[in-house]
């Protein structure tokens, strides 16, 4: 953290202007950092920043000539294959969606004998409400799987 902070000050203080820097080290033994010497300072000397330039970003690169290639019919039926599946996915979340919503219905109207404390019935009205969300999320998510299948 220390070298972090050394690190960064030389580097904006190098940028902005030159300046020395000094150290105290207090009777806690924590180290301060300033532009201007105090008693018991240490000037510190330190190197310039380097300025390193940005890496470039890199070509994409083309399929190597060794690797194999699908044709179109094989890719159409595994995209069918694919398409399907998430098919039955999404039937199967939407009916647990269904069913967790009823649950969160239920679940608001009634409150447990074991409940005389009202913290626990949010506490489980909220666990229901989660359920809800993570179906939902999850109709999203497969809704825009199904998108981008061909």
């Amino acid at each position: 953290m220390k070298t972090t902070l050394l690190i960064f000050i030389s580097l904006f203080l190098g940028q902005a202007a030159h300046a020395d820097i000094y150290m105290t080290v207090d009777e806690n033994g924590r180290k301060t950092y300033t532009n201007f010497p105090k008693k018991g300072a240490k000037k510190l000397n330190l190197d310039p920043p380097s300025l390193m330039a940005a890496p470039k970003p890199r070509a994409p690169t083309a399929t190597p000539p060794g690797f194999p290639r699908i044709d179109g019919d094989t890719q159409k039926q595994r995209d069918g294959t694919r398409r399907s599946i998430l098919e039955q996915e999404l039937a199967t979340e939407r009916n647990l969606l269904d069913e967790a919503r009823k649950a969160l219905a239920e679940g608001e109207a009634t409150r447990l004998g074991d409940e005389r404390n009202y913290q626990k019935y949010l506490d489980r009205v909220q666990g229901l409400k989660d359920n809800v969300a993570l179906h939902e999320k999850n109709v999203e998510a497969l809704n825009k799987e199904l998108a981008g299948v061909r």
